[in-house]
């Protein structure tokens, strides 16, 4: 019964994944939380759940031509080296047998719940505040020192994604749209899914050496959402954009607030 439930939450997540192109870390962590599993194992499990799906999405989009691979080297360059130390120098075992660990994990997913939301709420008129470089001189800084502040980036993206396992998606895109306002859309939709698969999987290999991944929790998510993740981008264009969105937000706080405190 157990097993058919989770099998039942991954096709729910991998639903609205399809449908908004949102919801793997905002939504999965907190489900899994839901269902009683400690936070190092909803996020550990969860960060391998995201590379495994994500991976196909990031294939498409290279066959496609949606990824900018420099780009995506410069962000690995931070992240991956920060998830690693995390893992190695702060989230090491004498921490994860100290009651402030799963504390601070379920802090750091409330607060990214939060800045998800927001994002999604304010994400075309930054993207378009973006395009006029307004205000112009911090976007014209930010225009002349691109590599770097797309490795600072990944630097933040490393830290987030570790502690809570969201950040990988809708942040990630809004802060790559603002830095890169003349790319394409999709081609920073597709940079930066190819940038998570690498970075959810070293940062959830981490978990999965520390014990906090449960693999037969994360075969039954896999079951149940690969197949929805299909059938909900069948049918997104059938479904009210703007709607999904924020019903999307409205959940997001919510959950972000209640984590955020707990």
């Amino acid at each position: 019964m157990e097993f058919l439930l989770h099998i039942l939450a991954g096709a729910g997540v991998g639903f609205a994944i399809g449908l908004t192109g949102v919801g793997g870390g905002s939504l999965m962590t907190p489900l899994l939380l839901v269902f009683g599993y400690p936070a190092p194992v909803a996020i550990g499990t969860d960060l391998l759940y995201a590379a495994i799906t994500k991976a196909g999405g990031a294939l498409s989009h290279h066959r496609r031509a949606n990824v900018n691979w420099r780009i995506v080297g410069f962000l690995a360059a931070g992240s991956i080296p920060v998830s690693i130390l995390l893992h190695l120098f702060f989230l090491d075992s004498s921490f994860q047998e100290s009651p402030r660990f799963e504390s601070l994990l379920t802090q750091s997913l409330g607060i990214m719940l939060i800045v998800t939301a927001l994002i999604l709420i304010f994400r075309e008129k930054l993207r378009k505040s973006a395009i006029e470089e307004k205000p112009r001189l911090i976007m014209q800084a930010v225009h002349r020192h691109r590599s770097l502040v797309t490795w600072i980036m990944g630097l933040l993206l490393g830290i987030c994604v570790t502690l809570s396992s969201v950040g990988a998606g809708a942040f990630g895109a809004a802060i790559l749209l603002t830095i890169y306002s003349t790319t394409p859309a999709a081609r920073i939709i597709g940079t930066d899914i190819a940038h998570a698969v690498p970075l959810t999987f070293i940062a959830g290999l981490g978990y999965l050496f520390s014990g906090y991944v449960d693999m037969m929790l994360l075969a039954s998510l896999l079951l149940g959402s690969l197949p929805a993740i299909s059938l909900g981008s069948r049918i997104s264009s059938q479904v009210s954009e703007a709607f999904l969105q924020r019903l999307l937000t409205m959940l997001l706080l919510g959950l972000g607030a209640y984590y955020s405190v707990a």
